[in-house]
């Protein structure tokens, strides 16, 4: 009886593997066909805003390079939730990325207690692309020159200065109440809806605010808007000599992201042609002079990397968003 029994598992072992190799074979071998269709690049940001732009980017030179239009998708609302949602319950057979970035992945789960994803083990990850600085822009009429001069009259007309923002919880509400509580000084937090931060301070209706680089620079070419330092811990060829806030605030780091997901379950196989595939769109020196003049760095880096970027994205802005005041809810 023994002896049957340990026949009859060498041979369930040996059915398994048997039927293993023909399924990873299949697989590879559907790779190689792959992409023989299309590819939708689901984007959960507004079309216009800085990031969809970017993924846009991105969305053309990687489709060149796979030989398949990948068409983009846009599915904004809640900061992103709805797209990563959708995302999260997408075909894994590789016809379907994710454009993520800070608010959805970083940020969100301060915000909310129960997401409907889990942003570390509901996608595949593929690589960052981009990096946004941020940029300190104030109304040209304030007599600011630098972020020290932006400090000193905040500190000298407490409360009578005002930071607007794209709304609670944004990049800009939560970058502007790091300063604030770095630099130590108070101004009135004005939340606007998405973009209309940027035209407000350009108007004069709020005194200064951080948003990405591609969203200010028109109005800062224009004349509209004065930029006095990014984000980023240091000078960037990209931004001229704009000097980082870090000069004036040391430690002072706030920029935004981007990278490419899959759904979770999607081939190994697929997975390696695409981030290969991604890896030869982002080094084009058309793609890094694209991504220059929408504001952006071109940064990409290994899965694991990615994920142990997010992990510590997570953890830095839970100390942020607490500084903020914001609700779970």
């Amino acid at each position: 009886m023994k002896t049957a029994m340990v026949l009859s598992a060498m041979n369930l072992l040996a059915f398994i593997g048997s039927t293993a190799l023909p399924h990873q074979a299949m697989a590879a071998e559907a790779a190689k066909a792959y992409p023989s269709r299309p590819i939708r690049m689901l984007m959960p940001n507004a079309p216009g805003s800085s990031t969809d732009a970017l993924g846009r980017v991105v969305a053309n030179k990687l489709g060149d390079v796979l030989g398949q239009q990948i068409v983009v998708d846009n599915r904004a609302g809640a900061g992103g939730i709805i797209g990563m949602e959708i995302a999260k319950t997408a075909l894994p057979d590789g016809y379907t990325l994710i454009s993520a970035s800070t608010a959805a992945m970083s940020i969100a789960p301060h915000i909310h207690k129960k997401l409907p994803y889990d942003p570390l083990k509901d996608y595949a990850y593929l690589s960052l692309f981009a990096v946004t600085p941020n940029v300190l822009v104030v109304n040209p009429a304030l007599p600011v020159k630098s972020v020290k001069d932006l400090i000193d009259l905040a500190k000298a007309k407490s409360g009578q200065i005002n930071m607007a923002s794209a709304g609670s919880g944004s990049q800009s509400h939560l970058a502007g109440v790091l300063l604030q509580n770095m630099a130590q000084f108070n101004s009135l937090h004005v939340p606007y809806k998405g973009g209309a931060s940027t035209p407000a301070v350009a108007a004069g209706e709020s005194h200064w605010s951080i948003n990405p680089a591609p969203s200010v620079q028109g109005l800062v070419k224009a004349g509209r808007l004065r930029a006095i330092g990014h984000t980023l811990p240091k000078r960037t060829a990209m931004l001229g000599d704009m000097p980082a806030i870090a000069e004036t605030v040391p430690g002072f780091e706030y920029g935004g992201w981007q990278g490419l997901l899959a759904p979770r379950g999607t081939p190994r196989p697929v997975l390696d042609k695409l981030r290969d595939g991604l890896m030869k769109a982002m080094n084009l020196q058309e793609t890094r002079e694209i991504m220059n003049r929408q504001g952006a760095e071109v940064v990409t880096n290994t899965p694991e990397e990615f994920l142990r970027f997010v992990q510590e994205e997570i953890k830095k802005f839970g100390p942020v968003v607490k500084a903020a005041g914001l609700k779970v809810e």
